[in-house]
């Protein structure tokens, strides 16, 4: 039986399409990932899913009774209850049945008549089932195996969720739609902001629980762990895909080879057909010249550039020294623990270095450091004179919000965008979804999504030596995403990334960092073993 069924959906806002003729259904058991390019109506897609906006034509049924939960990656978890308090909240049959217990206990401490012992005592044996009935007694071990898993200390389980950073009061939020263990889960972009162990007990969980799941994500790993249909928003439409995101990348190929097929023979025909309405007209304003006119005038298509082939023009006047970074003995800590002493390390022209570790290990700390964002505790980092390095982070928090995209993008006095051609420019540009008209609105006016590919073109465009990278495929889509990879693996410099991203880590990583939760961090080659 169907949970939620989409029948013949369209959405439109401001006479402007977002989602045409959309058919779902979503049943007990199905685990059905959602991806889509930035901007395409996935969360608005939720949003339906939810009831919170209507559709402009079609329906969305919702079979009585379905409980839904819904994971937003922006908390809408709010308050002074602290995170512990707010999970416990949601077992209120417990709390009122272990009252009546506790009630019942004092009465039957003091002395009763033979019928009144009877029937506390049948009443209490009642209320016992019911607790089993409802797994009342671990539910505080229910509780902590959640927040544990999802890395909350003793501290941070028991502050007021408003004290909380975004990114904690998102885990809040997540910890919050897993105790509730509703017939639906909807996930807008679950593994966020946690790290590598939080990921993978979310997958464990995930292949226990029995409900339904759609899940908007970019982590590719983590689909390919979870999923067993993809859903992609494609030019305003619903494209299913049996499988995991693997089969999905092979599916799409072969179905786009076909597609490609049709369209060139569509195509060829369409371009006879326009040849020979041009010579017609050319006839009828000149007759006598009309039988020399031959359909070989037909233009020929020209092939597209392969995308490694852009992206090497744009770097092939990036000259980068060989020695660029040099790490000695470096610690930082807050209050008396360090969070890493002793580190040293080098980076070169070409190395690819991931930092891997737990939530609060210290890694975006190191990062902070490296930039000089932060202040050591003991050490030195010393960069090569002449050495120029970008912050993806950086870049993201001082985007200007009036400045134009196009603008942005060509912000750094040294800039490719101002050596290599405007060509070459214009097509990596298109490859990270930037259209002409993209290129004219205003950051400000931006999602997330958008902003964060604003960044990221500015970090590969910056003509630095160095990108350092905290978590950037946050916010960006899988083609984004992708886009990203071949450019950092032609990149003639070094890359120095913090991610929870293990199919992004695979592929780009040959060096990794370790912090395993003691202040000496591991360093060892990348394997692709994540």
């Amino acid at each position: 039986m169907s949970l939620i069924r989409l029948n013949d959906v369209n959405v439109t806002f401001d006479g402007r399409p977002v989602l045409r003729e959309a058919f779902l259904k979503l049943r007990a058991g199905d685990r059905v990932g959602l991806i889509g390019k930035n901007g395409t109506g996935k969360t608005t897609f939720l949003e339906l899913m939810l009831g919170r906006i209507e559709p402009t034509s079609g329906t969305v049924d919702v079979t009585r009774g379905t409980t839904i939960g819904y994971f937003s990656q922006f908390s809408e978890l709010d308050g002074e209850l602290s995170t512990w308090q707010t999970l416990s909240a949601h077992f209120a049959p417990v709390h009122e049945t272990q009252a009546r217990l506790d009630a019942i206990g004092e009465l039957l401490a003091h002395p009763l008549d033979v019928d009144a012992m009877t029937a506390l005592l049948t009443e209490q044996g009642e209320l016992f089932e019911r607790m089993d009935a409802i797994d009342g007694w671990s539910f505080e071990n229910t509780i902590d195996t959640v927040l544990t898993s999802l890395g909350f200390d003793e501290e941070r389980r028991h502050l007021p969720v408003d004290r909380l950073s975004g990114g904690w009061r998102n885990r809040a939020a997540l910890a919050q739609i897993l105790v509730q263990h509703p017939d639906v889960l909807l996930l807008d972009e679950p593994t966020n902001f946690l790290d590598l162990d939080g990921v993978r007990w979310i997958e464990t969980w995930l292949s226990r629980y029995t409900g339904a799941v759609l899940v908007v994500s970019h982590d590719r790993q983590f689909l390919d762990g979870v999923v067993t249909r993809i859903v992609e928003i494609e030019n305003y439409r619903l494209q299913e895909y049996d499988g995991d995101y693997s089969a999905y990348v092979h599916a799409k190929q072969s179905r786009l080879k076909t597609l490609e097929k049709q369209f060139a023979h569509e195509e060829e025909l369409l371009a006879y057909e326009q040849a020979a309405s041009a010579a017609r007209r050319e006839a009828a304003r000149n007759p006598s010249n009309a039988i020399a006119r031959r359909l070989a005038d037909i233009k020929k298509r020209q092939a597209p550039r392969p995308i490694d082939q852009i992206i090497t023009d744009i770097y092939g006047g990036l000259r980068v020294s060989n020695d660029l970074l040099e790490v000695v003995s470096l610690a930082k800590g807050f209050g008396a623990d360090p969070l890493f002493d002793g580190l040293s390390f080098s980076l070169h022209r070409g190395d690819r270095v991931a930092v891997l570790g737990a939530n609060g290990s210290g890694k975006s700390t190191l990062l902070d450091v490296l930039t000089g964002d932060t202040e050591a505790d003991a050490g030195q980092v010393r960069w090569a004179k002449g050495v120029r390095f970008v912050s993806y982070n950086r870049v993201y928090a001082e985007l200007d919000l009036g400045d134009t995209v196009g603008h942005a993008v060509n912000a750094y006095p040294d800039s490719l965008a101002f050596t290599a051609t405007k060509k070459s420019v214009g097509r990596f540009l298109s490859m990270l979804q930037f259209s002409e008209s993209d290129l004219q609105q205003r950051i400000g006016t931006l999602s997330g999504g958008q902003r964060a590919r604003v960044a990221i073109a500015q970090c590969l465009l910056s003509g630095a030596a160095v990108i350092v990278l905290d978590e950037p495929t946050n916010h960006l889509d899988i083609t984004s995403t992708q886009v990203m990879e071949r450019a950092l693996i032609h990149f003639p410099g070094a890359v120095v990334v913090v991610s929870h991203d293990r199919f992004f880590v695979d592929k780009l990583a040959d060096r990794l960092l370790i912090f395993d939760g003691t202040p000496h961090v591991i360093e060892q080659a990348a394997n692709g073993a994540l």
